[in-house]
C-alpha cells in the first residue's frame, strides 16, 4: 500500500491532468507541496499558519513558532538521498541521538524512527535512552516540550520543523486559562467543602503547552492522556466539587459523559465571551467545565460517514478517537486513544472489516500492518495533520547532520519555572492509576 504522501502526489497530478476525473480526494492540493514552501509564504506574509490540512482554517496565534529557511540541498535531494543521509547520520550518532516518531507522521520520516508511539508513549521511551546526548522528536511542539520536561538537563530536544505545533493546544493559552481561573474563583471562593474537596480542579490534556501543565501542577491540577482520562477525572472528583477541562472539550465530554455526568452539567467557556458564555448558575451547578476547543483532525468525523460504512460493509467494527464530537462516538463501536485502536485492531483473530475515526497515516500504516483486515478512514477525503505534516525527511536529515557537525538547531527548552510545576501534574497523572 503507497502512503499517504505519495496518494497525495498521485491524485494531485490527476486533478491537474484530467480535473474531476481524478480518482480520489485530497482537502488541500497544496499538501503535494514540500512544507519549506509554507515556511517561505509564512515569513514572506509575516504571519503565522498552520499549513494545509485539517487545521488549515484555524487561526495560528502571533506567538506561534516558526520555521526558518531549510538549506537549498535538502529542498533539492531526492527521496532516496535523503534515506541515505539520514541512515549514514544515524549510523555516525549511533546511540548519542534518539528518533522518536508520533503515530501520525508520515510514513517517509517513521521509517527511520526508533520508537513509535502516542506523545506520552514517546516521552517515556526517551526515559530510556539516558545517554543520548540529543533526542529528535517527530511529532509537534507540546510533545517536544514534554520530552524536554521528562529527560535530564543535559539532553537536548530537538524538533526537525518549528513550525510543527497543535492548533487545538494553541486553543487554550495562558492567559486565557489565568483569567478563566480568577473568575470562577470569584464565583466558586476557594475554600474547601465538608468533605475537603476544593470547588475546582484544572485538568488539562496532553496536547497543550508546558504552561499549561504549569498551571495545573501549581493550582492543584492534572494532566490527563486519552488513554487514562477516565481515572484522571476520577482522580479530580475525588479532591475537587468540580474540573475544568482543557483544551479539548471532546475528551472531556465524553469521558465525562462515560462517567454518568450529565450533559446539562458540563457547560462550555468560551474564553472570548464574558465568564465563558455562562450565566453564573451554570457554573455553580456544574460538574465539568469544557473548554471551548477541539481537534480539527477529529472534528472531520460525523455520523453520516460511519452510516455510509456501515452501508458498503456490513458488520463492519467502528473505532474512533475520543477527541471526535460525542455523537460520532456514540454511534461508533468503541472508542480509544491511539493506543487502544492499535491493540484492538491486533487483537482481531478473524479477518474483520475496520473503520477507523483518527489521523489518516496512522489508518494507512495500520491497513498495511494488517492485510488481513479491510481497514479505512471513515473520512473519505485524505486530509492529513496540518502540523504534523510539516516534519518532512528533509529536515530529518538536516537536523541529524547538524547534529554530526557538532551543533545543535531547532532546540525546544522549557524554563526551569515553567519545568517544575509541570513535572509535577506529569507526576500526580503517573500516580494516578485505575
Amino acid at each position: 500500500m503507497s502512503s499517504v504522501n505519495t496518494a497525495i502526489q498521485l491524485i494531485t497530478r490527476e486533478q491537474a491532468e484530467n480535473g474531476a476525473a481524478a480518482k480520489g480526494g485530497t482537502c488541500s492540493p497544496a499538501l503535494a507541496k514540500g512544507p519549506w514552501d509554507y515556511d517561505l509564504a509564512e515569513a514572506l506574509a509575516g504571519v503565522p499558519a498552520y499549513g494545509p490540512g485539517a487545521s488549515s482554517a484555524d487561526v495560528a496565534p502571533a506567538a506561534t513558532p516558526r520555521q526558518g529557511q531549510l538549506p537549498e540541498e535538502y529542498k533539492r535531494a531526492s527521496d532516496a538521498e535523503l534515506g541515505e543521509r539520514i541512515l549514514a547520520a544515524k549510523a555516525v550518532l549511533g546511540d548519542r541521538a534518539v528518533i522518536l516518531g508520533h503515530f501520525y507522521q508520515r510514513d517517509e520520516v517513521i521509517q527511520y524512527a526508533d520508537f513509535v508511539g502516542d506523545s506520552f508513549q514517546l516521552a517515556n521511551a526517551a526515559l530510556t535512552r539516558p545517554d543520548a546526548e540529543a533526542i529528535v522528536f517527530c511529532g509537534v511542539h507540546f510533545m517536544a516540550e514534554t520530552a524536554d520536561i521528562l529527560s535530564a538537563p543535559e539532553q537536548a530536544v530537538i524538533l526537525p520543523n518549528l513550525a510543527a505545533g497543535c492548533s487545538m493546544a494553541d486553543m487554550a493559552d495562558a492567559d486565557s486559562v489565568a483569567e478563566c481561573w480568577e473568575q470562577l474563583e470569584e464565583i466558586f471562593g476557594t475554600e474547601p467543602d465538608a468533605e475537603g474537596r476544593v470547588p475546582v480542579i484544572p485538568v488539562t490534556y496532553m496536547n497543550s503547552s508546558a504552561a499549561l501543565k504549569a498551571f495545573c501542577g501549581e493550582n492543584g491540577g492534572i494532566v490527563c492522556t486519552s488513554s487514562n482520562a477516565k481515572t484522571v477525572l476520577e482522580w479530580a472528583f475525588e479532591r475537587g466539587q468540580r474540573v475544568l477541562f482543557f483544551p479539548d472539550q471532546h475528551l472531556g465530554r465524553n469521558t465525562a459523559k462515560a462517567l454518568g455526568v450529565p450533559l446539562e452539567q458540563m457547560p462550555m467557556w468560551n474564553p472570548r465571551k464574558d465568564l465563558g458564555g455562562n450565566d453564573e448558575q451554570a457554573l455553580l451547578d456544574s460538574r465539568v467545565i469544557l473548554w471551548h476547543g477541539f481537534c480539527s483532525v477529529h472534528k472531520r468525523f460525523n455520523v453520516a460517514q460511519i452510516e455510509q460504512a456501515r452501508a458498503d460493509f456490513p458488520g463492519v467494527q467502528v473505532i474512533v478517537h475520543p477527541e471526535c464530537p460525542m455523537e460520532v462516538v456514540d454511534a461508533a463501536d468503541s472508542a480509544g486513544s491511539t493506543d487502544f485502536i492499535k491493540k484492538a485492531i491486533a487483537a482481531a483473530t478473524e479477518p474483520t472489516a475496520f473503520a477507523i475515526g483518527t489521523e489518516i497515516n496512522m489508518v494507512n500504516r495500520l491497513a498495511a500492518e494488517y492485510p488481513q483486515h479491510t481497514i479505512f478512514c471513515l473520512d473519505p477525503v485524505i486530509c492529513p495533520c496540518s502540523t504534523m505534516y510539516r516534519i518532512h525527511p528533509g529536515y530529518l536529515a538536516w537536523v541529524l547532520e547538524e547534529l554530526v557537525a557538532g551543533r545543535i538547531v531547532n532546540r525546544i527548552t522549557v524554563a526551569d519555572s515553567v519545568q517544575d510545576h509541570a513535572r509535577t501534574a506529569l507526576e500526580r497523572m503517573l500516580a494516578a492509576r485505575p
